[in-house]
């Protein structure tokens, strides 16, 4: 199972550099307040990085298995 984070989108682009709202776009959020689920890779994490003052992430806790 691959591992994935939760990502909510908090904070309006409006006002911030074209890049960021892309960044956001990319991500695939289309509204305020959004939460997304996305595979944990090193893409994802630098796009999120990269908007990280709009974003709130919430890791998945793993499974264990017995």
């Amino acid at each position: 199972m691959e591992k994935t984070i939760r990502v909510k989108w908090i904070k309006s682009a409006i006002g911030k550099p074209a890049y960021q709202m892309e960044t956001v776009r990319g991500l695939g959020f289309s509204r305020l307040n959004q939460v997304l689920t996305l595979a944990d890779q090193p893409a994802i994490r630098g796009m999120v990085n990269r908007v990280s003052h709009l974003m709130e992430v919430i890791e998945s806790p793993e499974r264990e298995r017995e």
